[in-house]
């Protein structure tokens, strides 16, 4: 069943005084077998209900103990928008609930403390738009009371907030963007500067007075795509004190499809060389299944994503990072092309972790 299916279907520790990643491996029960037991954090993932249980022990053995995920359709508008993301947050709680072996729900960044100490995942909760907040700033204590720790200021299109990156000549920030930005920093929730285009990207990060974040995306400078980044805004974001996370969409990055994995380490690298290894991170946007380019699969993939999906995009993931163990495939791939590991247990999670314990706490 499709995230969007499933949402239509169903309707602490105190903080470690370490590092994760320099926690004794004895208090963390046996995750990964990394030296270090560093922290996996996927800034932007998905979960779905269809996923089996060996599956989901295989992202936990894969060293996942930290995942930011998209609650529902970020496309609807006003009420619907915020109908469905309430209905999102209880499918979503159903769904931890039902699987309290593996899934832990997160509010703060002990939860994933908590979490890494029971071999469980802690799960946040994020939006890929703003229009559920609808006109109405209280609306953003309600969704925080909720649980939703982040949240888009647009999605692809103009909404009452900013412009996506679907417009090119679009407004840039909005009056109303500005005292959302100023709204969602008092009460400590994520700004996501995913899907926005080039001039909401840039107001956005002078307005907010929080490093803001974007979690899912992949540099303008190596392929010329509309979801991608400019250097100017990578360096912006950096030196604010933001977080940027490098997606796995394959379109985003190349048409090539055959042996095109080493084009995604490209992007990380270069986001790395512009912002500093401090500021970037992992922001899959995947789906954990291993897939399979089956007319049944691409009847689900056009059903969920509609007028987004275009003739000739798929597969949109390379197929080296196809299943639940694809962060081990990230690391192993990053070192060899140079990485050292203090610079990869950043990367793989402990720059989200300390970027959600600023913002978030």
């Amino acid at each position: 069943m499709l995230r969007r299916d499933m949402l239509k279907t169903l309707g602490s520790l105190p903080l470690l005084s370490l590092a994760p990643s320099l926690v004794h491996a004895e208090l963390l029960g046996q995750p990964w077998s990394r030296a270090r037991d560093a922290l996996i954090f996927d800034a932007m993932g998905e979960l779905r209900d269809v996923y089996t249980d060996d599956l989901i022990q295989e992202m936990l053995d894969a060293g996942m103990r930290a995942i930011a995920i998209t609650l529902c359709d970020p496309k609807v508008q006003g009420q619907a928008a915020y109908d469905h993301t309430i209905q999102g947050i209880l499918a979503y709680n159903r769904l931890l609930a039902s699987k309290p072996q593996y899934y832990m729900p997160a509010r703060e960044v002990a939860d994933i403390d908590l979490a890494r100490s029971k071999n469980k995942m802690a799960v946040f909760y994020l939006t890929q738009n703003s229009t559920h907040f609808m006109r109405d700033l209280d609306n953003v204590d309600v969704f925080y009371q909720l649980g939703l720790r982040a949240s888009q200021i647009t999605y692809n299109s103009q909404n009452w907030a900013g412009s996506g990156c679907q417009e090119p000549n679009g407004s840039g920030l909005t009056r109303f963007g500005h005292a959302l930005i100023e709204k969602m920093n008092s009460v400590g929730m994520i700004v996501d500067l995913s899907h926005s285009n080039d001039s909401t990207i840039a107001d956005s990060i002078a307005a907010s007075k929080i490093p803001v974040h974007i979690s899912h995306a992949c540099c303008l400078e190596l392929f010329k795509h509309e979801r991608n980044i400019s250097d100017r805004n990578l360096k912006a974001l950096a030196e604010q004190g933001g977080l940027f996370g490098v997606t796995q969409m394959r379109p985003f990055m190349t048409e090539k499809v055959d042996n095109a994995l080493e084009v995604y380490f490209d992007h990380i690298l270069h986001a790395i060389n512009v912002c500093g290894v401090d500021h970037v991170c992992i922001g899959s946007d995947r789906d954990h299944r291993r897939l399979v380019q089956s007319k049944a699969y691409l009847e689900e993939l056009n059903k969920e994503e509609g007028s987004a999906m275009k003739v000739g995009d798929g597969p949109l993931y390379f197929e080296e990072l196809n299943g639940p163990r694809r962060m081990e495939t990230i690391w192993d791939g990053l070192k060899r092309r140079g990485l050292s590991e203090d610079a990869l247990e950043k990367v793989m999670g402990l720059n989200l972790y300390n970027y959600y314990r600023l913002v978030v706490g």
